[in-house]
């Protein structure tokens, strides 16, 4: 195998184990703020229902002021009654009378209405209260134990840091600079082995002249559909 393609492959090799501790690393992260964000979710559950109880209860309030001034009006008209002389003035008073009791009924049926509300959304904020606080519990003891994780995780990291920057310094500063682009661009795998003709990047068959080229183990080349640098290891006896 070509020196730099075999620098660039062992480089590889330690960037898929850091990668492998950063992905598990961001995995125990991941399900800490999930919880996190359940808990917040929670929270604005309770405001939520909070703020359309204040909502019932004011309207209720104003109900109730309305119920209260209904009721004056009409012993204020019923009062009138034992005054008036003629049948009209009767009849539009009785009527004044009629309309502020149905109008009255029709606030109290809301008010029974709002009240029994009221009393489904306190049981529902008590409830929910009562969820948050064990899941307040859950989520301390989950930053607890993810942090002991990521710092197991991570024990490991420091060292295969330094060996990626005592192997980087082994290759041309264009080469690694292709490379890590490609890391980039190419979900992490930069060099590639091909298989019977086969890239194993992006699994597309490359030009035979451009395989048997590669076989010789003396130049770099680029897979002609992915980009990625490709190399080539004969197959162990027996593999096939």
């Amino acid at each position: 195998m070509n020196e730099h393609i075999a620098q660039l492959v062992a480089l590889q090799a330690i960037d898929l184990q850091i990668d492998q501790i950063d992905s598990a690393v961001k995995s125990e992260q991941n399900r800490l703020d999930d919880r996190i964000s359940a808990l917040a979710e929670r929270e604005n559950t309770i405001n939520e229902l909070q703020e359309k109880m204040a909502s019932h209860v004011k309207e209720r309030r104003i109900l109730e002021d309305e119920v209260s001034d209904k009721m004056n009006h009409v012993r204020e008209r019923q009062s009138k009654m034992m005054q008036v002389q003629t049948g009209r003035e009767q009849t539009a008073l009785l009527k004044e009378i009629e309309d502020a009791k149905k109008s009255v009924k029709e606030n109290e049926e809301k008010i029974i209405s709002l009240m029994e509300e009221i009393e489904k959304l306190d049981v529902q904020v008590g409830e929910e209260r009562n969820l948050l606080k064990g899941e307040k519990q859950l989520v301390a003891e989950e930053t607890e134990k993810v942090g002991t994780n990521i710092a197991k995780i991570n024990k490991g990291k420091k060292s295969k840091d330094t060996g990626r920057k005592r192997q980087a310094k082994q290759i041309k500063e264009n080469t690694l600079r292709k490379y890590n682009t490609l890391r980039d661009r190419r979900n992490g795998l930069a060099v590639v082995n091909v298989v019977d003709g086969v890239c194993q990047g992006c699994f597309m068959a490359i030009p035979p002249q451009q395989f048997n080229m590669l076989l010789k183990g003396d130049m770099m080349f680029d897979c002609p559909t992915c980009q990625r640098i490709m190399y080539y290891v004969p197959p162990v006896e027996g593999d096939k």
